[in-house]
């Protein structure tokens, strides 16, 4: 690869942009002592530096690029409110406001101008850049801030500017910041061949006194959006300690808006302190206020936003509840959401040095020393548990389907990817090969998602362009409405009356237009839509697979297109809805139900409307409740619309229910008169006597067998009562060879001839050992008993009384007539005397009894 000369201005001393020592605060200086070691990395072209929080590397390390190439820096943030806090920082470090030299560029917001020299991104403002011209005009170095954070939009931004320097800019400089030590796979990622130099700055942090605060009382570990009340409990005591044992503000860290909004009602009104807010969702005219010394002590309360990338001046205090919030899918189900999960202790450390950063200061933990050693060390990368239909688009647009020939710093889960991959075929986002269709870069270009892309798309026509922006705006923030209706939110926010948690109404407005602008100026709807079902509309269009009926009328229990079964929570507006259009659920561990945490009532036209794709019709005929039933069954996805009866279902369909029954219930089903019962021995008994080609007649042989020789029977029955009809003599007969059938009654006839004329039936119940009885009588004479299979099997028989009772079970005649015989004419011609009882049987004339 051709080397690209690295940074050639002095590190010292004020040039440039790069801002004089004298007037930046010693807190913000470390990060100079590496600047030397950093532009002898960077003559390779790229770099990774490794610096503790406020050392400067977010600020002065792009001032002093700046000073070292002709053209742009741009500045990657993984976040809104960290990207407008650095450009904020940086001009203020140069005396000027934001959108001079210094500007920045996020979702929604943009102030830069031609003479911006540092632009401040988020990574997702930088991978759609990336997509619409990877050379970057008029850049010269890319910084990706906060690497060790792993958003899906970092690594693709890693990725993708890797491929552009190996590529198309070989010149391009490539730095890669992160705040922790692990850095060796970034510079294996970003070097060619041998790894990329790393640099470390050493930081001048205050010391920090860590403090150990678990809750009095084990609390229950987070799972979904839940979080234990006691631990919130625990933190605001905690929030109070501090405030009475230690100086300057406080700032908490939780994992969410709803967690600070509680912990905030448990501190209620405190005399001279400030409780304020820090989340990505607030204004970006509240997220500044609260990053700029307050007239008051202050109690931040704040999510991991403000883990890196800014400082909260004045800070003293962190207390943090040891939680987070992140994107987590679950594959079987399709549920995709955010959840509550222990932080890592990485995290833990990056939240304490929120302490130290102007002064020495104390962090409490709502944990023990105990657990802080179970903790896992890093945070999971987000590609190992998120959603990645937006993150294989963006690969797929990228013409690296898979991430192929890309430098991933892991590669995405097989099964969770493979989904991504059928959901974008389903939105024809991609082609069979997996390369973007124009139809998946025009959803990758909304920067919305593909799913809510489609939604605004797609939904634009059927309700019009305002409505559809509306209600993707507010679906693009996750956990952006206020409990479950997202009506009763789409209402407050067009009314733009404060959320019970945030005015977040102006935000939510600006993302609606610049929504709206992406649409097609000629999409309007063919007529008027009620604004709930333009609603629902476009939440089932950006989900379809989460369109639900209620199982019972009046219940709380829906069960999901996609075959997940799902509940509302106590007290919801949502009760009595027959359909729903769910935009968010999820399922906490050990309940089969999700539950809904964001819907909008629908009726069923609208829910089909949404989902043409899952819309079916199939005539089902099965085997159930122990008869065929058939009916034509009308089907949303896995929720059954109607069904009706057939009154001529397709032969074949009734035959294979027909044989599933008795698959299922056995040969019982089947009528097995004396006839079939007698003929079904006597086969049993020549198969083990004799083997092939006399056929197996076991239950498991004539099941296998069953279209051989029930055949036309199952071909003209159409329910079970049919079954009761059939001849099964006749039915078992065609499984008799030719010519071995001509020798059944031969081999195994059903009646023998004895000495006295008369034709005694044989019993083959016991296969192995056929069954004659006899009267004694009517056996005088007779000194060879019959042998049945061609000789191959004797008989056994049962010589009885006149009372029809065995006196002797034998197959040897002759030693029965001499021995046993006397034995029984001396105890049976008393009680017989009417019945001959010669002293020799052998000469005695056989007597057929009358």
């Amino acid at each position: 690869m051709t080397r690209t000369r690295g940074p050639e201005r002095p590190v010292d001393g004020p040039a440039g942009l790069l801002p004089d020592p004298r007037a930046v605060p010693q807190s913000a200086l470390p990060v100079r002592s590496a600047l030397a070691g950093l532009a002898r990395a960077l003559e390779g072209g790229s770099a990774v530096l490794v610096a503790p929080p406020g050392t400067g590397k977010t600020t002065l390390v792009p001032l002093w690029l700046a000073d070292a190439v002709a053209g742009r820096v741009v500045v990657a943030e993984p976040r809104r409110v960290a990207a407008r806090a650095a450009a904020r920082r940086m001009a203020s470090l140069l005396g000027e406001q934001v959108g001079g030299r210094v500007g920045y560029t996020v979702r929604g917001d943009r102030r830069a101008s031609a003479a911006t020299r540092v632009e401040v991104v988020t990574t997702g403002v930088l991978v759609q850049r990336l997509q619409r011209d990877p050379e970057l005009p008029g850049v010269d170095a890319v910084v990706l801030d906060e690497c060790h954070e792993r958003h899906l939009d970092t690594d693709l931004a890693l990725a993708f500017c890797i491929d552009v320097r190996a590529a198309l800019r070989p010149e391009l400089l490539l730095l890669a910041t992160s705040a922790t030590a692990e850095a060796g796979r970034l510079a294996r990622v970003l070097g060619d061949g041998p790894p990329a130099p790393v640099v470390t700055a050493r930081g001048a942090l205050h010391p920090i006194e860590v403090v150990w605060a678990p809750p009095p009382a084990p609390v229950t570990p987070p799972y979904g959006l839940r979080v234990d009340p006691r631990l919130l409990d625990a933190v605001a005591a905690t929030i109070l300690r501090a405030l009475a044992e230690d100086e300057g503000d406080v700032l908490a860290f939780l994992p969410g808006v709803a967690e600070i909004r509680s912990v905030a009602g448990r501190l209620g009104a405190l005399a001279g302190v400030d409780v304020v807010a820090l989340h990505g969702r607030l204004p970006a005219a509240e997220q500044d206020a609260v990053l700029r010394p307050g007239p008051r002590r202050r109690v931040v309360l704040a999510t991991s936003v403000a883990e890196s990338s800014l400082t909260v001046p004045g800070v003293r205090v962190v207390v943090d509840s040891g939680l987070a919030r992140v994107p987590r899918l679950d594959p079987a189900r399709g549920l995709g959401s955010l959840v509550t999960v222990r932080a890592s202790r990485a995290a833990a450390e990056q939240r304490a040095g929120r302490a130290g950063r102007e002064a020495p200061g104390r962090a409490y933990r709502c944990w023990s020393e105990a657990d802080q050693a179970r903790l896992p060390a890093q945070p999971e990368p987000e590609v190992a548990g998120a959603d990645l239909t937006g993150f294989a688009l963006e690969l797929a647009r990228w013409g690296a389907p898979g991430g192929a020939g890309l430098a991933l710093l892991d590669q995405p889960p097989a099964g969770a990817f493979e989904s991504a991959l059928e959901a974008l075929r389903a939105l024809g986002a991609i082609d069979s090969h997996g390369r973007a269709t124009p139809r998946g870069r025009r959803l990758g270009a909304v920067g919305a998602g593909p799913r809510l892309a489609r939604a605004l798309l797609d939904g634009a026509p059927l309700v019009g362009r305002r409505a559809a922006a509306e209600v993707v705006a507010l679906l693009a923030e996750p956990g952006g409405q206020d409990g479950d209706d997202l009506l009763a939110a789409l209402s407050r926010l067009r009314a733009g009356r404060p959320g019970p948690s945030r005015d977040d109404s102006a935000a939510w407005r600006q993302e609606a237009r610049r929504l709206e602008a992406l649409v097609d100026a000629d999409a309007a709807p063919p007529a008027p839509v009620p604004p709930d079902l333009a609603a629902g509309l476009v939440v089932g269009l950006a989900f379809p697979e989460r369109l639900a009926r209620v199982r019972e009328p009046g219940g709380t229990a829906y069960l999901m297109t996609g075959g997940t079964a799902v509940e509302l929570g106590p007290g919801t507006a949502l009760h009595g809805a027959e359909w729903l259009a769910v935009a968010v659920a999820d399922r906490a561990p050990g309940r089969s139900a999700a539950r809904v945490r964001a819907a909008v009532p629908v009726d069923e036209a609208t829910a089909q409307e949404a989902a043409p794709g899952l819309l079916a019709a199939e005539e089902r005929v099965a085997w159930t409740g122990g008869d065929v039933e058939a009916v034509r069954v009308e089907r949303l996805g896995a929720v059954v619309l109607a069904e009706r009866r057939l009154d001529a279902p397709d032969p074949a369909l009734v035959r294979a229910a027909l044989q599933e029954g008795l698959r299922r219930e056995g040969l019982a089903l089947l009528p097995w008169s004396a006839e079939a019962t007698a003929l079904r021995q006597r086969l049993a008994f020549l198969r083990g006597a004799l083997g092939e080609p006399w056929p197996d007649v076991a239950d498991a042989a004539l099941l296998d067998r069953v279209d051989e020789w029930l055949g036309p029977e199952l071909a003209t029955a159409r329910r079970r009562a049919d079954l009761a009809r059939v001849g099964l003599a006749a039915a078992l007969r065609r499984m008799l060879p030719w010519p071995a059938a001509a020798r059944l009654d031969e081999l195994a006839p059903e009646r023998l001839e004895v000495p006295s004329g008369a034709r005694r039936r044989v019993d083959y119940s016991e296969p192995a050992a056929p069954v004659l009885a006899v009267p004694v009588q009517e056996a005088f004479g007779w000194l060879e008993g019959p042998v049945l299979a061609g000789g191959a099997c004797p008989v056994v028989l049962h010589l009885v009384s006149p009372a029809g009772r065995p006196v002797a079970v034998t197959r040897d005649l002759a030693s029965f007539w001499r021995q046993g015989y006397p034995q029984v004419r001396a105890e049976l011609r008393g009680r017989y005397p009417k019945h001959a009882w010669p002293e020799d049987p052998l000469s005695a004339p056989p007597r057929r009894r009358r």
